[in-house]
């Protein structure tokens, strides 16, 4: 019967096995990802079609009969060769996923803790975060099982966004263990940001780190390995130049902006931009570099708007709330577009009779929306010569040189991010070890307390209290220090493959001689 401890070994004989790989998002056509899943099931489960009326040959089935009972004698089943509990790693993003899509998925931060419970909802999905932005929406979980959470996980995806999931396996990426950190860690760097460096999407990592810790379902491990990604998210940009000069969305929707104006001049356009959070402040700060000196604001609340007004004494704003949006609409040329507006905010048909725009700008007006969800009707496209509408996917053409230009301080950030990589993988390899440490303590403990009543029991009345509690000092003493030498055995180096090898057969050793797999210890539940 395999017990915990033989699961543990399976798990860190793994790590050892394996060597750290480059995490790139995988597209997986839905064929693809349905073979991953089924090719993982126990042997003697059922497929999902079982035809009746083929006949194996009698030698395919001998075979067949023979793998099968060697591998019920194996002592190592396909629990022991995986980690007991895999970090998953799925969802999409702008490289592989279009904004028609990752709209219907993205999840608002209000709606991230309710997501969490709803995952680890789950029977084998012990943990859960998740990471929506404009650009991502991205689910990372602990499972015990690493088929049937990828199973449980594509549920909630089509569940949660109404997607039949025929339609999203090919839109999204799989990444499980060593890929799904270091992925990660590639995301809080900025090296897999539309613009390469942007320096919101560590803060958007940040703030997934500070909502789970109000939610149960954010467990030690995604915690761990969070608070690693901000690590090195502050290295990459503190220690290479990748986030050196202006980028971020916001700053190339008005460089994209700026090359579709006929005279590439923001004296002459008359700019608008709804909402006034964090985006809009950006826009702001951007639009007042490349020499835009006034825009008008709108938001549904006047104290946000008139705080970005005081950030920026040097930009004229002319502010205005919600209702007056048709009527900033109809006199701007550029509109930009960062709400947190889950619904249209500007459609066709309100349009559609409005005036077109002066010489200047071609007669054209033009919407950059930067919002997921989206706010602006993408059929306003429609309309040619009158108007336009550019979304996130479009600021392609602006950050493909900006990226080039990036190339070598993104080489020198992947190596920093595989060292904090290191230091996650070695902080998790050494939690393989506690439910040891913890069985061997235990078992010190009770022979201790067990010797200790015995001798307290012959000398009777014989010493006082304080000799007693000397004595029972001195037995917690001997214990410690011969502890001492087992428990440095059970701690080590996670990236270092030797050290963990000989963690490996340390722990073995001790739970050979101490006969710890029979030792009870309370484990933590889900």
């Amino acid at each position: 019967m395999q017990t915990g401890m033989d699961v543990r070994r399976g798990a860190l004989a793994q790590r050892v096995a394996s060597k750290p790989v480059a995490a790139k998002p995988i597209c997986m056509p839905a064929r693809n990802l349905k073979a991953q899943v089924v090719s993982v099931a126990a042997p003697d489960a059922p497929t999902a079609q079982t035809s009746t009326t083929t006949k194996l040959p009698a030698t395919h089935l001998e075979s067949s009969k023979r793998a099968l009972e060697q591998l019920k004698e194996s002592a190592v089943n396909r629990y022991a060769n995986q980690t007991k509990s895999s970090i998953i790693s799925m969802g999409l993003t702008i490289h592989n996923a279009p904004v028609e899509l990752r709209e219907k998925l993205a999840v608002p931060e209000a709606e991230w803790p309710r997501a969490i419970e709803e995952l680890t909802a789950y029977p084998h999905i012990e943990e859960a975060a998740i990471l929506s932005t404009c650009n991502r929406m991205e689910l990372y979980v602990v499972a015990v099982s690493w088929h049937r959470g990828v199973r449980e996980i594509e549920d909630w995806l089509s569940r949660s966004s109404g997607v039949p999931l025929e339609e999203l396996r090919p839109y999204l990426f799989l990444l499980k263990d060593r890929d799904a950190t270091h992925h990660l860690m590639r995301v809080s760097g900025g090296l897999d940001s539309l613009v390469m460096g942007e320096g919101q999407i560590l803060a958007q990592v940040r703030q997934v780190y500070k909502v789970g810790q109000n939610c149960p379902g954010f467990g030690r491990s995604l915690n761990g390995l969070f608070k690693q990604a901000i690590t090195a998210g502050k290295r990459v940009r503190a220690e290479t130049s990748i986030s050196t000069g202006s980028v971020s969305v916001s700053s190339a929707a008005v460089e994209l902006a700026q090359l579709k104006l006929p005279t590439r001049n923001w004296d002459d356009a008359k700019v608008c931009i709804i909402g006034a959070g964090k985006m809009s402040t950006l826009l702001v700060k951007h639009l007042l570099s490349k020499g835009c000196k006034e825009v008008t604001v709108l938001n549904r609340s006047m104290p946000r708007a008139q705080a970005l007004q005081e950030e920026f004494p040097d930009m004229k704003m002319n502010i205005h709330l919600m209702p007056d949006l048709m009527t900033c609409v109809e006199n701007s040329d550029v509109i930009f577009a960062a709400s947190g507006s889950e619904e249209l905010l500007i459609k066709k048909e309100d349009i559609i009779n409005m005036p077109a725009r002066g010489e200047k700008v071609g007669g054209v007006r033009r919407f950059v929306d930067i919002s997921v969800p989206r706010n602006i009707a993408a059929n306003i496209n429609e309309m040619t010569g009158q108007a336009i509408v550019y979304n996130v996917d479009d600021l392609k053409e602006v950050v493909a040189g900006n990226k080039e230009a990036r190339m070598q301080a993104a080489m020198e950030a992947e190596v920093l991010i595989k060292e904090e990589q290191r230091s996650f993988e070695g902080w998790r390899d050494s939690l393989e070890t506690v439910p040891t440490i913890k069985a061997l303590r235990s078992k010190a403990e009770n022979i201790r307390a067990s010797e200790f009543e015995k001798v307290v029991n012959k000398l009777g009345e014989g010493l006082s209290k304080k000799q007693l509690k000397a004595v029972e000092e001195l037995s917690k003493s001997i214990v410690n220090k011969l502890l001492h030498g087992p428990m440095t055995a059970l701690r080590c180096d996670g990236a270092d493959p030797e050290a963990v090898a000989q963690t490996l057969a340390n722990m073995d050793a001790l739970e050979r001689m101490f006969q710890l797999s029979q030792v009870e210890v309370t484990a933590g539940g889900k």
